[in-house]
């Protein structure tokens, strides 16, 4: 999963949501510095992070992308399903997407401090370019997955791959809807908040 189904399995707290997103930016990081509550989120987003690469119906997706894209299936897979979790955020959420979000960033931005660098840098065009209500338009969600194709150290053909989601979208958004209640309840039993 990507930004906004970690930081929807964090607490409604700072260091919970930080350290939920944390879990792609720990490397040089002295975890040992870091508060209880950070750590908790770190490894909520491991836990996260390998229930979903494994799921059978995520693994699925990779059969409906050329075989250019497939090796970045699950990249794929993590920016599309927060597209589909902002879409479908009321049956997931009794609180509003825009509370949500608000609340989100007003409280990571209590704690840029604790970030590493590159984390605190995109906490802070996350918030500035509110990057979490992007992810409602096919589109926008697109161009998260450009931007992550140019940054990856390598040639890729990740960017442009939107197309072949958009060829695709009621089967992404079916493997979603199947996927997403199980990962709710998986996170019920191995959460560590």
């Amino acid at each position: 999963m990507n930004y906004l189904a970690h930081l929807y399995f964090a607490k409604p707290n700072k260091y919970s949501l930080a350290g939920n997103l944390m879990g792609d930016f720990t490397k040089g990081v002295d975890l040992s510095l870091l508060p209880e509550s950070v750590l908790n989120g770190i490894h909520n987003h491991r836990v996260i992070d390998k229930y979903t690469d494994n799921h059978q119906s995520v693994r699925a997706l990779k059969t409906l992308l050329t075989a250019e894209r497939k090796r970045f299936s699950a990249v794929i897979s993590d920016v599309v399903f927060d597209h589909f979790l902002a879409r479908h955020w009321d049956k997931f959420s009794q609180q509003s997407f825009a509370q949500f979000r608000q609340s989100s960033y007003q409280q990571l931005s209590l704690v840029t401090n604790i970030m590493p660098e590159r984390m605190r840098f995109t906490v802070e065009k996350m918030i500035a370019q509110d990057w979490l209500r992007s992810y409602q338009n096919i589109n926008h969600t697109g161009k998260a997955i450009d931007s992550i194709s140019r940054r990856i150290r390598f040639e890729n053909n990740l960017s442009g791959a939107i197309d072949e989601v958009k060829m695709h979208y009621g089967e992404y958004e079916s493997a979603f809807l199947e996927f997403f209640p199980q990962l709710q309840s998986y996170m019920l039993s191995n959460s560590k908040e």
